[in-house]
């Protein structure tokens, strides 16, 4: 079974990097692209989607922002089963803190420069939201391309969707990003952050294993 994954937002894999599967599965990584100048969400998710080779079984695998993205591929390229880890399932469980960007629209209007690699208070944004306990988080935050993130952030902001039946979702019972109060999960990793994937590896592969049988 090939398995089809995308990190967080910013995120390499170096998050995921202490997890393990069962031994049939293979893993092949989407890398997260620098979106084009006013490109349409649907086209970049088009072109995420282009790696996936659909002539035999895959199932998909998203992180944070990564399980909002693999969400949309499987809108275009149906899987076996799709897992989201730190993720929501519909725009339904978004955060007030999220919420309130989607009303204000301030992500959009936020210059870009503030999501440069010396930006102070985005880096005191990341450690409040992620892991305020963890002081090498940004180790795991290595996509800084300013457009890339200035147009994250909006996306997850703007994001409508409609939850779809049999989506495996895994949350920390700590989670900020992500709320576990406004979700109804699958499993749940108790005392994990966001950062779960990394600080919580042991849990999150034992949970995997039971998932891609």
């Amino acid at each position: 079974m090939k398995i089809y994954v995308v990190s967080g937002l910013g995120a390499d894999f170096k998050v995921l990097e202490r997890l393990e599967f069962p031994e049939n599965c293979e893993l092949i990584f989407i890398d997260w692209l620098i979106p084009e100048k006013n490109e349409p969400f649907h086209a970049y998710v088009e072109r995420m989607a282009e790696k996936i080779d659909v002539s035999e079984p895959f199932s998909l695998l998203g992180y944070s922002f990564g399980g909002i993205m693999v969400q949309e591929i499987n809108q275009l390229k149906p899987a076996q089963k799709v897992v989201i880890m730190g993720s929501i399932r519909s725009d339904k469980e978004k955060s007030k803190f999220i919420k309130t960007g989607e009303i204000t629209k301030l992500p959009r209007i936020l210059p870009t420069g503030m999501f440069n690699d010396k930006a102070a208070n985005v880096y005191s944004v990341i450690r409040k939201l992620f892991d305020p306990k963890n002081p090498k988080i940004l180790q795991y935050f290595r996509v800084r391309d300013p457009y890339y993130l200035k147009w994250s952030v909006e996306k997850v902001s703007e994001w409508k969707f409609e939850e779809i039946p049999n989506v495996i979702q895994i949350l920390g019972d700590k989670d900020i990003v992500f709320p576990i109060k406004y979700s109804k999960p699958d499993y749940v990793i108790k005392g994990g952050t966001h950062l779960f994937p990394a600080t919580k590896h042991k849990e999150v592969s034992k949970i995997l294993k039971e998932v891609f049988v």
